[in-house]
């Protein structure tokens, strides 16, 4: 009888769940950061920053990060809106579409943070929130033909 090898492999081509975070007020990163570390048993920490390289701009966005030991899974905050850009070259075109700024959903500019996990799926019930800083996390489905998808992909 021969034995068969089972392996387990997940879809690269699937949806990953990002959570996205809406503040009720506008706080520096250190103390939101500082408010979820107080309550919570992990320690978000500032790590390297995501880069988004444009065709005229490559912009820099906050990124912190925390492990949860009980579920063993790696938390990322992602700020949505470019901390500061670097110009790479002038714009020669009249009406360019590239500005000094640049949020990582566009259609989200409302959102604050992005939150995704080292996880396809998101579990941010893990994650206790500050009272009057922040919103409740909404769930949001990311599709791989995104851009931010892959992007997301690197940085993990």
């Amino acid at each position: 009888m021969k034995t068969q090898k089972l392996t387990l492999e997940i879809d690269a081509d699937e949806e990953i769940t990002l959570g996205l975070v809406r503040l009720a007020k506008q706080v520096p990163d250190y103390e939101l950061f500082y408010h979820l570390n107080t309550l919570n048993t992990f320690q978000f920490k500032r790590v390297n920053d995501l880069v988004f390289h444009g065709t005229y701009y490559d912009y820099y966005y906050p990124k912190f990060e925390a492990f949860h030991h009980d579920s063993k899974i790696c938390i990322h905050f992602i700020a949505n809106k470019s901390d500061h850009s670097v110009l790479k070259k002038e714009s020669t075109e009249l009406f360019g579409n590239e500005e000094d700024t640049k949020f990582l959903l566009e259609n989200y500019e409302d959102v604050d943070y992005i939150i995704s996990t080292s996880e396809p799926f998101g579990d941010f019930s893990v994650i206790l929130l500050p009272e009057n800083l922040m919103f409740q996390i909404q769930d949001f489905h990311l599709c791989p033909s995104a851009e931010l998808y892959h992007l997301i992909q690197y940085y993990e």
